[in-house]
C-alpha cells in the first residue's frame, strides 16, 4: 500500500513550511498516519536531525518510514509527554498534527467510520479500546445520546434524533451503519440527508474516541515540550476541533479567558504566526477531504 493509498497528506508543504524546520532540530508528527507529512519533514533534517511519529491505528505501522532518525510510537497522541519522557526526549523544535480521519480508515468498510458502507458500527481509531459506536447507540441514555448528538454533530434536532434511536433500539438492536441510517434518515431534511448523517457519525466517532479531550491534554502538553522559538502546525477539519486550536493559540486555554500579567502582556505559551491556511482549488479538486481543512501555526513565546 503507498502512502496516498493509506492517506494524501493535506497541506503537506505549507503545514511543514509552517514549522520553520531547522535541520538538526527534533520533530513530531503527532499524527503519523500515511507518513506524507512526516517524509516531507524529513527531506528537510539533517543526519542530527530527528522526527518521532504517533499513531493510535494499528494499520498506520504498515507505513512506518524505515530511516534511523524516525521513531514511530504506536500511542494517542494525548500520551506525547509521557512518551517523550520515556525515550529521554526532553524538548522539541517543533509539532506538526492533522486532525483528520485517514482515508483508509474511512475507506476501510469494517472500521464504520463511512455512512456509504453496511458494516458493524465500531468508529474505533485503536481496535485494542473497549467502547466503539455499537455500544453507544445501544446502551446511552436518551439524555446523553442528544448530548453528544448536540453538542459534537452541532444539530438542534438532536433531541428528536436521540428519541429515534432509543425507540428503534427497544425492537432490535441497533449494529449496522444502514441501520442506523435507516432509523435516522426519516428524521433529515431530504436535501442534506448524507450532509446531516456525516455529522451525526462524527459525533458518534469524537465520543468513541474520546478526541475532544485527547485534543486537550495533547494541546496543554505542547507547551511543556516545544522550546522558545518552537513551531505548532495544527490541522482542523471541523469548528469544534478547530475553536479549540485557535482558542489555545490566542489565550493559552480552552474558554479563550485571556489573562495579563502586572504589565498588561498576554500569559499564553504561544503567538499566532501568519493567517489562517486553508488549501487552495487544485488540492481540493484532487482531494475532496481537504475542503474544510484549516491550518493555523503558532510559535512558543
Amino acid at each position: 500500500m503507498t502512502q496516498n493509498d493509506y492517506h494524501i497528506p493535506v497541506l503537506r508543504k505549507e503545514s511543514v513550511k509552517g514549522l520553520n524546520i531547522k535541520p538538526d532540530g527534533i520533530y513530531v508528527d503527532a499524527t503519523f498516519g500515511g507518513g506524507g507529512h512526516s517524509r516531507e519533514i524529513l527531506s528537510q533534517l539533517n543526519a542530527k536531525g530527528k522526527l518521532i511519529g504517533f499513531d493510535q491505528d494499528e494499520a498506520a505501522v504498515n507505513n512506518k518510514i524505515d530511516d534511523k532518525r524516525f521513531l514511530l510510537i504506536p500511542e494517542n497522541f494525548r500520551y506525547l509527554k509521557r512518551f517523550l519522557k520515556f525515550y529521554k526526549i526532553d524538548c522539541l523544535n517543533g509539532i506538526l498534527a492533522d486532525f483528520g480521519v485517514s482515508s483508509h480508515q474511512f475507506n476501510t468498510a469494517e472500521r464504520g467510520f463511512s455512512l456509504r458502507y453496511d458494516a458493524d458500527l465500531d468508529m474505533r481509531m485503536s481496535q485494542s479500546q473497549d467502547l466503539n459506536a455499537n455500544q453507544i447507540v445501544n446502551t446511552y441514555t436518551e439524555d446523553h445520546l442528544s448530548k453528544i448528538i448536540k453538542q459534537y454533530a452541532e444539530l438542534r434536532m438532536a433531541p428528536k434524533l436521540a428519541s429515534a434511536i432509543v425507540s428503534a433500539r427497544q425492537t432490535q438492536p441497533i449494529e449496522t451503519t444502514f441501520q442506523l441510517n435507516a432509523v435516522l434518515e426519516p428524521f433529515l431534511p431530504s436535501t442534506k440527508v448524507n450532509k446531516f448523517l456525516a455529522q451525526i457519525y462524527q459525533a458518534l466517532r469524537i465520543e468513541v474516541n474520546q478526541e475532544i479531550e485527547a485534543l486537550k491534554d495533547f494541546l496543554m502538553q505542547t507547551a511543556e515540550v516545544v522550546i522558545p522559538g518552537g513551531r505548532l502546525s495544527l490541522i482542523s477539519y471541523h469548528s469544534l476541533e478547530d475553536r479549540l486550536v485557535k482558542h489555545f493559540i490566542r489565550s493559552g486555554n480552552f474558554d479563550d479567558d485571556i489573562q495579563k500579567d502586572f504589565y498588561g502582556n498576554v500569559k499564553k505559551p504561544f503567538k499566532k504566526v501568519g493567517k489562517l491556511i486553508v488549501p487552495g482549488q487544485e488540492e481540493t479538486e484532487n482531494n475532496n477531504r481537504s475542503r474544510s481543512a484549516k491550518l493555523r501555526i503558532a510559535e512558543k513565546i
